[in-house]
């Protein structure tokens, strides 16, 4: 069967118990119709790039499939049903990810860049502090150095 990869974003407004209801119905569609999930992960509720029908967050699930294209279709059509979904997105993939999503790596390493950033400030260094470009040697020519021969000043 073919693979594939389903991200779907629902309202801020609704309980993550319900996020998690919505996912389970989703689940037993893809079920219903020869297929499996893989995989499921609740990356939270987190910020949208922009307003989506006057909703500035969202909780994401990610769900890797292996189903048939009906299975994918049918649970495509109940999520454009549903209010609650802002927006989904399927991708048809040739494997599927073993272990924790890039998402869920990255959600670590916003701890270690605060740790950075507080050793720095202790270190007595600005935000600001940052490694400048070295300065061009008087060897490399110049648009600005010297006017053409032959004109006049």
């Amino acid at each position: 069967m073919p693979l594939y990869e389903t991200v779907f974003i629902a309202r801020q407004d609704i309980a993550s118990t319900q996020v998690d209801a919505l996912a389970d119905a989703f689940t037993g569609i893809v079920t219903e119709h020869g297929g499996e999930v893989k995989k499921r992960e609740s990356w939270g509720l987190r910020n949208l790039s922009y307003r989506i029908k006057k909703n500035r967050k969202g909780h994401y699930i990610l769900f890797n499939l292996d189903a048939p294209p009906i299975a994918v279709s049918e649970m495509e059509r109940n999520m454009r049903i549903n209010e609650d979904i802002l927006r989904y997105l399927t991708v048809r993939v040739d494997a599927l990810e073993e272990g924790p999503s890039a998402v869920m790596q990255n959600r670590g390493r916003g701890d270690e860049r605060d740790r950075d950033r507080d050793r720095d400030r202790d270190r007595g260094y600005r935000a600001d502090d940052r490694p400048r470009r070295p300065e061009r040697e008087a060897s490399e020519p110049s648009a600005i150095a010297a006017p053409a021969e032959g004109v006049e000043q």
